[in-house]
């Protein structure tokens, strides 16, 4: 019994702490007032501050201490702007909402429009789909006269009639005619969305039982084949061109060739020699005949058709295409890539195809849930006042404002804009400039100016449905309050007068100084005679710098006549030659540089010394300013320590990054 009760008791210990224990994230590594800071908390910012989690594990007990004393300070100024009330603060809740607008409009489309969308486009794509159609064009009878025309063409077919024939009857796609209306293979992305969605939705056999209205008409839409796509293949081939030796078209000569190169190649001759040897294709001849990777549809149909349907290492039968006679051999093929790596690809699809459709139904969409209504009335009363102002500034000065600038043109979200406020949201809207102000432009601004107002009052709801979002804005708003308690703590009590600057120069006056200094006046020519000749006249009395305004080919230099002000002697090769000539006034040799040659007069030079403090004052401005800086913030940190007692646990970073 006794055994029992201390082996329970053992167990009740181990639960107990068991139970106590936290877990590992939550460990404390730091407490203040109404405030802590965990170890999971740490880790996801350290990890985030070095490059990454595995990164993050490498470093050092010594460096994680150190982090956790700046973000200990960090974490301290928020708890400070808080009680500052900075978090009711409108100037700076107003500049949050702005960044929010700004920001949160692309982050709401790409989560909302292009995610989702390039998602369903990337598992759409999978599948490519071998479809045909009957096209009816609008003709004189107009769009709703060719809507009749399809829908009878489609009844006949659904009722049975044979599709090949009344493609040849009624098609006005001359391409596909001929083809019993065949269009070939399609994977998502590729033909107009309306065209696509339909072909998508019907099974293999069978005709679409509805006329899909597209730019280009009416179309009756059968699909005959559904397969798993091959993004591209790698081919080779061997191309014997109708042509003859003597430029005529024998076909008969041509194929009992490539009959012949076929038979060698099933009794084990290389493909790639054989196509070095005969094939008629300079391209690709001398590489074996390899054509590199090429997508559905690039190559004629009848080749394509042949390469797609072979296997990795399987020859062709023989193809005839409009170049000739082909033998094909399929060498490698791609295996459909993962979505990240079509992610930026899909992007570029969807938006040459379907964003902007989609994106005008996502605003209807916020504009009806913020209440969007157009004043009808209001539109027509000021359409039909106005004949000939514009929208521009003339409108500010016009009659039309008098009468009608506080006449309500829409309302959303509660809020009334009238014709003023819309007018002044498209002033400077190249679309609008200059143009009289109708019904229709009131209209088109009305549902521009809605849909913008839309998207970003849905930005200001996105926190809860988005938590990296708002995680996002959350570092952004701690951001605008450090910079306000930057500027109030520190920026603010730095006082810069000459006095201080003067004392601070006085206690660091080794820092500032001068190395040695020349400066000179240079000739140079891209022509050594130029330079000689130079050099001669200043022997016999000719001014240097005359000549050196006269001669000098340097860019930038010619307007200066050549004059280089003083500068560090090491800064360049022609400063380290000029330095080394003993006094003003002396003139060097022809010196060799790039592009060219030199020749240079000693104006004035100096050797290293320290600064005056008029010399130092910028840099001693810059070098206060920082010092103060560091002291303001020193100060202002011990500050936030003393007020909010913050209790540190050192000894628990020994479990950072240590989780299992």
């Amino acid at each position: 019994m006794r055994k029992f009760l201390l082996i329970f008791s053992f167990f009740s210990i181990v639960l107990f702490f068991s139970a106590c224990s936290p877990k590992h994230g939550e460990i404390l590594l730091a407490k203040f007032d109404k405030g802590n800071i965990t170890l999971g908390e740490f880790e996801k910012a350290y990890a985030k501050n070095s490059g990454g989690l595995e990164a993050a594990k490498d470093d050092s007990l010594e460096q994680y201490q150190k982090f956790l004393d700046l973000y200990l300070n960090f974490r301290l100024k928020i708890k400070d702007a808080y009680d500052r009330g900075y978090d009711k603060n409108p100037d700076l809740l107003a500049e949050l909402n702005d960044y929010k607008k700004k920001v949160g409009v692309s982050y709401l489309l790409d989560k909302e429009l292009v995610e989702p969308s390039i998602k369903k486009l990337y598992d759409q794509r999978k599948i490519e789909l071998r479809v045909s159609h009957i096209m009816i064009r609008p003709d004189s009878t107009g769009d709703e006269g060719a809507k009749t025309k399809a829908n009878a063409v489609l009844k006949r077919v659904l009722a049975g009639e044979s599709f090949d024939s009344l493609v040849n009857e009624f098609s006005a796609d001359q391409y596909s005619k001929p083809k019993g209306g065949d269009i070939y293979y399609i994977s998502a992305g590729l033909v107009v969305p309306e065209f696509e969605d339909a072909a998508y939705k019907t099974e293999v056999g069978k005709v679409y039982p509805e006329a899909v209205k597209t730019r280009f008409g009416y179309h009756i839409i059968k699909v005959t084949e559904k397969r798993e796509r091959i993004p591209s293949i790698r081919a080779s081939h061997i191309l014997l061109t109708f042509a003859n030796e003597a430029g005529t078209s024998d076909t008969l000569a041509a194929f009992q060739k490539i009959d012949s190169i076929k038979t060698a190649l099933k009794n084990g001759a290389d493909f790639a020699k054989l196509a070095e040897e005969f094939s008629k294709d300079p391209g690709s001849a001398k590489k074996g005949g390899d054509l590199d990777f090429f997508s559905r549809r690039v190559m004629v149909k009848e080749f394509d058709e042949a390469a797609f349907n072979l296997k990795v290492g399987e020859v062709s039968d023989i193809v005839k295409t409009n170049y000739g006679y082909h033998l094909i051999k399929q060498t490698e093929r791609k295996s459909y890539p993962t979505f990240e790596e079509e992610k930026e690809e899909l992007k570029k699809i969807y938006k040459q195809t379907r964003y902007n459709s989609d994106n005008e139904a996502l605003l209807m969409t916020y504009k009806t849930k913020y209440g969007f209504k157009l004043n009808d009335a209001g539109i027509e009363a000021i359409h039909a006042a106005n004949d000939s102002v514009k929208v521009g500034a003339d409108y500010f000065e016009s009659k039309l404002k008098t009468d009608f600038g506080k006449t309500e043109v829409f309302r959303l979200n509660g809020e009334v804009f009238n014709l003023d406020a819309v007018l002044d949201k498209i002033l400077t809207q190249a679309e609008y400039m200059n143009k009289v102000i109708t019904r229709e432009v009131l209209k088109e601004a009305a549902n521009k100016i809605s849909g913008d107002l839309a998207l970003e009052t849905e930005t200001l709801t996105m926190d809860n449905r988005y938590p990296e979002y708002a995680e996002l804005m959350e570092e952004y708003k701690n951001g605008i309050f450090i910079f306000k308690l930057q500027e109030e703590e520190i920026w603010n009590k730095i006082k810069i007068d000459d006095a201080k600057l003067e004392e601070h120069f006085n206690k660091n006056k080794e820092k500032y100084n001068w190395n040695d200094r020349v400066a000179f006046t240079e000739i140079f020519s891209r022509k050594d005679s130029i330079i000689q000749v130079c050099k001669d006249l200043s022997k016999k009395g000719t001014n240097f710098d005359s000549l050196a305004v006269k001669y000098t080919e340097r860019a930038g230099m010619k307007s200066k006549g050549g004059k280089h002000e003083m500068m560090d002697a090491s800064s360049s090769q022609i400063s380290k030659e000029a330095y080394k000539l003993e006094n003003t006034g002396d003139i060097s040799s022809s010196i060799a540089n790039a592009n060219g040659y030199s020749l240079i007069k000693l104006d004035r030079k100096e050797v290293a010394r320290l600064k005056t403090f008029e010399e130092a004052k910028a840099e001693v401005s810059g070098s206060f300013q920082e010092d103060e800086s560091k002291r303001l913030e020193n100060a202002y940190n011990e500050s936030l320590r003393s007020k909010y007692k913050p209790e540190i646990k050192k000894e628990e970073l020994s479990k950072v990054f240590k989780s299992e």
